[in-house]
């Protein structure tokens, strides 16, 4: 199975979360606080490839990254 795309994407994300200046602990929490049962090892894990990303986290990344739904995609 090819994951180059979920590292595209994971990268797209680590991208974004640093230009906030936000560290993974801190998104997680964002994420928590927004009812996503997501951990830093996790989101380390999507950043990198190893975990997919579901739907509602996707929307949350959106919200809480002030991005287009597009910014998210590569």
């Amino acid at each position: 199975m090819d994951f180059s795309y979920d590292k595209q994407m994971g990268s797209r994300i680590r991208l974004l979360r640093e230009a906030r200046h936000l560290t993974q602990e801190q998104l997680a929490a964002k994420l928590q606080v927004q009812g996503c049962d997501i951990t830093r090892s996790a989101l380390a894990k999507i950043e990198v490839g190893q975990r997919h990303l579901y739907a509602r986290e996707i929307k949350l990344l959106h919200e809480i990254l002030q991005v287009p739904y597009d910014d998210l995609f590569v």
